[in-house]
């Protein structure tokens, strides 16, 4: 398993859940992976000791996706500590549901500018660094495709990446850069966890409604991301991949 073999990542959003996932995933491929954490410094740490307790090679950078200085200086760790960049994998986000009537300006902000202006910001302080073979995945929902209610904002954010992500196609091909989306259905996170959906009704519908009858695992998304992430990808740009178990 060394088809990163020589390359570097970043991810976004790394300390825990998906990120945690694709980060021990991309070094288990050979990539030199940057686990990028907004709070949980120890939660970084922890990816970058199971990375290289695993043989593999990581370093905890912290940034805030949203400013744009920090995410310079992310950016700047990764090609001073390991000498390039190939991947990018914009997976920092959050979401809250809203009934419509709860709507605030500061609910709106606080969700666009960590799923929106945050990987425009990394993709943009990247880009002039990513030469012909690179790399940008960004994150989504299937939350585009089945439209949950009390998502207006949330729901909104993924649009605007899913809409983002064949714009930078367009824009980074010619550079021989691809960029593509992973769209994950329901996964088990700590976050969902801590949310309460486990074990709700929420989950048992999105279950029912799963050509596969279950919700996801880290371990269903990560592979995903991988193969985005490497030449066996090489001809694959512009694409909204789903990851979710066949529910759309």
């Amino acid at each position: 398993m060394n088809k990163l073999k020589d390359k570097v990542a970043i991810v976004t959003g790394a300390s825990k859940g998906i990120g945690a996932g694709i980060a021990r995933r991309l070094a288990a491929e050979g990539a030199k992976v940057v686990v990028n954490y907004a709070s949980s410094k120890s939660g970084a740490d922890k990816v970058v000791a199971d990375i290289e307790a695993a043989g593999g090679s990581a370093v905890a950078v912290g940034a805030d996706v949203t400013r744009k200085e920090e995410v310079e200086s992310l950016v700047k760790v990764a090609i001073d500590h390991f000498g390039h960049l190939d991947i990018v994998v914009n997976n920092s986000g959050i979401y809250q549901f809203a009934r419509i009537e709860e709507t605030t300006e500061a609910l709106y902000r606080k969700q666009f500018d960590i799923n929106v202006l945050g990987p425009l910001l990394v993709a943009g302080a990247a880009a002039p660094h990513l030469g012909k073979g690179a790399s940008i995945i960004n994150i989504s929902s299937n939350v585009t495709r089945i439209h949950p209610a009390e998502s207006a904002i949330y729901t909104g954010t993924k649009g605007a990446i899913d809409a983002i992500t064949v714009v930078l196609s367009r824009e980074l091909g010619p550079r021989g850069i691809r960029v593509n989306a992973v769209n994950p259905g329901l996964i088990e996170t700590e976050g969902t966890h801590a949310a309460g959906v486990m074990g709700s009704e929420f989950q048992t519908w999105n279950e029912g409604q799963t050509p596969l009858g279950r919700i996801g695992q880290v371990r269903d998304i990560a592979p995903i991301v991988s193969y985005l992430a490497s030449d066996d990808a090489g001809w694959v740009t512009g694409e909204i991949i789903l990851g979710s178990g066949g529910m759309r």
